[in-house]
């Protein structure tokens, strides 16, 4: 243990003036049987911080063949191994020159005990949630429906919100979030997602009910739709199906639903496009008009991220292609992205890399890195920057 004339003897050969420095001095010493392996350090922004500060927790996952993430309750951050050349000592009860006061009469020494150090820390980054794995293991078993015939239900390859938490690489409520966009439900405690067909069946069941009943689409009756379709399928799949394609509004007590446009509008454009390679754009535009309710009205600007167009083509074309099918890393996305064609006009592009972008970045931001511009018939169209394997 060094005193404190000790101290000022090699603050004279280091040639600096004790008063330049604060009063309170730190002697370190290392702890018996210290090791760089006991801890591990990571590092924590602000709001990670106070997150771990009220008491919640974060949580590793990935399997095996998997990068590791971190996760909170809401995000997800990527977790990599960081060094540093200056090593770094875990002193408990130390205090920071900001925890300090120049209140103390004279110098005087605190020996401290060093516990541990590290030449490395977790670096923590927020990235997005990684929940393409998902809906790939609910698809093992989608629900059809209930079983026919008193069939035994398939029961193999079914999912608990545990299950999930402890296979998918997101936080709880990404992958809550998640579900709902894939129209997935809780059935006898598991997450199913609904076989298209089935979901397609219980759409077009509302939709006909819609129509023949004259109601508007942004007044459908719950109660009564429920008692129309009980005998057809399940009052809760019903119920499903609306909160899939609606919002739920309370009006005088009874419960109404009104049934969004554009989502309706996409699902039955899925359903028509599902079995096609190739649609007549013209054809396909009659075909889905006549197909939707009858006061709902088409636009091809519902179909971005679900449907390419073709205009080059004679005639112009139209063709399934959703975002949800394409590769999660966004080397591969670009990849597969010029694969299926050459040029792309940003318009054409941009559905289809959106969800790739970070945050605070843009797809312009995206393009630039992995892309080359150039101008086709006085158009900007965008090009890979190495070359593609077709």
């Amino acid at each position: 243990m060094r005193t404190l004339e000790e101290v000022r003897a090699t603050l004279q050969i280091a040639k600096l003036k004790e008063e330049d420095l604060q009063k309170t001095v730190h002697c370190l010493s290392f702890g018996q049987n210290v090791s760089s392996a006991d801890y591990c350090l990571m590092e924590l922004d602000d709001t990670l911080c106070k997150h771990i500060e009220a008491g919640q927790s974060l949580v590793i996952r990935g399997d095996k063949d998997e990068h590791a993430v971190v996760c909170s309750g809401d995000k997800t951050y990527s977790l990599k191994i960081a060094d540093t050349s200056n090593l770094l000592l875990f002193v408990p009860g130390c205090r920071t020159p900001d925890q300090l006061t120049n209140s103390e009469d004279s110098a005087h020494v605190v020996h401290a005990q060093i516990w541990g150090f590290s030449n490395s820390y977790w670096e923590l980054r927020k990235q997005r949630p990684r929940l393409k794995k998902l809906k790939r293991l609910l698809m093992e078993n989608p629900y059809e429906g209930p079983a026919l015939g008193g069939q035994p239900e398939n029961t193999e390859n079914r999912y608990t919100m545990q299950d999930l938490l402890e296979t998918i690489q997101a936080s709880e409520e990404e992958i809550r979030t998640h579900l709902e966009t894939i129209h997935a439900c809780q059935i006898d405690g598991y997450w199913r997602v609904l076989d298209f067909d089935y979901e397609m069946k219980l759409l077009g069941h509302v939709a006909q009910l819609v129509d023949s009943e004259s109601w508007s689409f942004n007044r459908v009756p719950l109660q009564t739709s429920l008692d129309e379709l009980a005998p057809l399928e399940p009052r809760e799949m019903i119920e499903h199906c609306l909160n899939c394609y609606g919002k739920r509004y309370t009006e005088n007590g009874e419960v109404f639903y009104a049934l969004n446009e554009d989502k309706v509008c996409r699902g039955i454009a899925l359903m028509l496009l599902h079995n096609a390679v190739k649609f007549n754009l013209k054809e396909f535009q009659e075909v889905w008009q006549q197909s939707v309710p009858e006061a709902m009205s088409t636009r091809l600007d519902q179909l971005k991220g679900i449907a390419l167009l073709d205009r080059t083509s004679r005639p112009e074309t139209i063709c399934l292609l959703r975002v949800e099918d394409l590769p999660e890393d966004t080397v591969e996305r670009f990849n597969h992205l010029f694969t299926l064609r050459e040029k792309w006009t940003e318009e054409d592009i941009t559905p289809y890399i959106q969800d790739l972008c970070g945050e605070k970045q843009t797809t312009g931001a995206l393009l630039t890195k992995y892309a080359r511009s150039s101008m086709q018939n006085g158009i900007k169209v965008f090009n890979s920057r190495r070359p593609v394997a077709t």
